[in-house]
């Protein structure tokens, strides 16, 4: 709706997130990439697990956080049960997921696969200033005019 009312017009996304579902997740993902705006991304709080990729996943160059702010980039979790059959399958899936979820991050922060890799084994926090040497975000927003040269206050 947004990108039909002013398609050229920055969307401006505000993360405060734990996390959840990976479809869900990745759903709002691919419509940041397919739409026309720029995404910009501003976590406040937190932004983690896949919350860390929808931060990342803005338009580069408008990703920031507020400087108390905390990301947290980890693998893939979860629970199978069932047949051992079904188990296998939900344990392919989640390897899958696993290795794509890498190759979006290495795409958003630059990083090499072995980099993602290491830090996506297990829950690895970071402040912002870590965030934006990592590549996660581009800046760190201390004011309100310092969002795209937003004069307003």
């Amino acid at each position: 709706f947004l990108e039909a009312e002013a398609p050229d017009q920055p969307l401006y996304m505000y993360i405060n997130s734990p996390g959840g579902e990976v479809t869900a997740g990745l759903a709002i993902y691919d419509t940041m990439q397919f739409i026309k705006p720029t995404v910009a991304t501003i976590c406040m709080g937190q932004a983690a697990s896949m919350g860390s990729l929808l931060l990342a996943g803005g338009t580069k160059g408008h990703r920031s956080a507020l400087p108390s702010a905390r990301i947290m980039l980890h693998q893939p979790s979860g629970g199978a049960q069932g047949m051992a059959s079904d188990i296998a399958i939900q344990a392919k899936e989640i390897l899958r997921i696993r290795t794509y979820l890498n190759s979006l991050y290495m795409d958003h922060t630059g990083q090499p696969k072995e980099k993602i890799e290491s830090v996506m084994e297990r829950d690895t926090f970071m402040s912002v200033e870590q965030a934006k040497e990592f590549g996660v975000i581009d800046k760190i927003l201390r004011k309100r005019e310092e969002v795209d040269g937003d004069k307003t206050s």
